[in-house]
């Protein structure tokens, strides 16, 4: 495995063998470097996490306004939401290892969502490191001089850390810079968001996606046909590290041409041309065919129910239908997978959808009289 240092140790030239280390630590570990013997068994989210600002995909505009005020010395506390997987950590990280360099472990203090982030640790760690002066051996002190406290999920912080965190920005500002990193902006306290220079990552383009994607498959030397290229960047749904995730499976568990049907059976989601024949059965067949068929293609291929009512909906926005029969079974759609996500039962909800469709069906047959 990677040789991993925690966010407060300092390197030790004079001691090769470190100390273990028997505190809780509250910070995240950092993966520093992979022995090439071992770069097989790294993960390649992390293999290919960019490492500078030059390399992160997609958000050039973002990007380069921040790249912009770290350059003049003028970066702002940052607040960066959006969904996961679209490079907002990885920006972030960019950042601070364009300020410090080598002093990058030492000079950022970064939690994240598996740390007790409650009222305590504000009070305690995140005050205690931003409390103490740094100084800078060498470059730029003004600019060096300043840490970074990155707070990742910060969405999942107590209200009351929250407003302990509001404090602790405005005391400390002169000489440390905080940065938020979130899904969902709106469990930000306001009193925060108001502090910080906020920027929303958007999920990325297929386009960019695929670039990056291409990258891996040509460092890996990976066999990918542009069937299952396109299966994954479908999957992804605009989120990088799922597509990588999607990817690096799909390699071990094939170990040979990584084909659209590859990635559909490794990830367990149903085929598109499953969805074609489920729909084909919805639309057209009894409600007693229509639930056989459906129920045991479920049993045979393993697909889940909830994956079904989503890619099902895909392909109604598709097809041809009056707009008062498609919003009420979009409608309905939306109810099966509402009730499937607290774990209704299965064959009651595959019951609705077969319903619904029966239905719309009857709806359809009246419009065009």
């Amino acid at each position: 495995m990677a040789e991993v240092i925690t966010v407060m140790d300092i390197d030790d030239d004079n001691n090769p063998s470190p100390k273990p280390n028997n505190n809780n630590n509250m910070g995240k570990n950092v993966v520093v470097a992979a022995a090439p013997s071992q770069g097989k068994a790294t993960p390649w989210v992390e293999k290919y996490r960019p490492q500078s600002l030059a390399d992160v995909a997609a958000h050039r505009d973002i990007v380069d306004t921040i790249d912009r005020l770290t350059s003049e010395n003028r970066l702002p506390h940052l607040l960066l939401y959006g969904p996961p997987g679209t490079g907002k950590t990885s920006t972030i990280l960019a950042v601070a290892r364009k300020l410090y360099g080598a002093q990058y472990h030492n000079m950022i203090l970064e939690l994240n969502a598996s740390d007790d982030r409650g009222i305590d640790v504000v009070r305690q760690q995140i005050q205690d490191f931003a409390s103490t002066q740094s100084f800078s051996f060498g470059g730029d002190s003004a600019k060096s001089s300043v840490k970074l406290v990155l707070l990742d999920e910060a969405d999942a912080m107590t209200k009351d850390a929250q407003f302990a965190l509001r404090r602790v920005i405005e005391k400390y500002t002169r000489n440390t810079r905080f940065s938020l990193i979130c899904n969902h902006v709106n469990k930000i306290i306001p009193a925060l968001q108001s502090r910080c220079t906020r920027f929303r990552f958007a999920p990325l383009e297929e386009f960019h996606v695929s670039e990056r994607l291409k990258h891996v498959i040509e460092t890996e030397g990976l066999d990918v046909s542009e069937s299952g290229l396109a299966a994954v960047v479908r999957l992804s749904n605009g989120d990088m590290r799922k597509a990588l995730n999607i990817l690096q499976s799909t390699h071990m568990a094939s170990q040979q041409q990584i084909t659209e049907e590859a990635v559909y059976l490794c990830t367990g989601n149903p085929l598109p041309k499953d969805i074609e024949q489920i729909s084909y059965w919805l639309l057209n067949e009894s409600f007693a065919e229509s639930f056989k068929r459906i129920s045991d293609m479920k049993t045979t291929k393993g697909l889940a129910l909830i994956d079904i009512v989503r890619e099902v909906t895909m392909f109604v926005f598709k097809i041809k239908m009056p707009p008062v029969v498609r919003v009420q079974l979009i409608n309905d759609l939306a109810d099966i997978e509402y009730r499937l996500t607290f774990g209704c039962n299965d064959r009651l909800q595959l019951g609705s959808l077969v319903a619904s469709f029966t239905t719309a069906r009857s709806a359809l047959v009246s419009a065009a009289k």
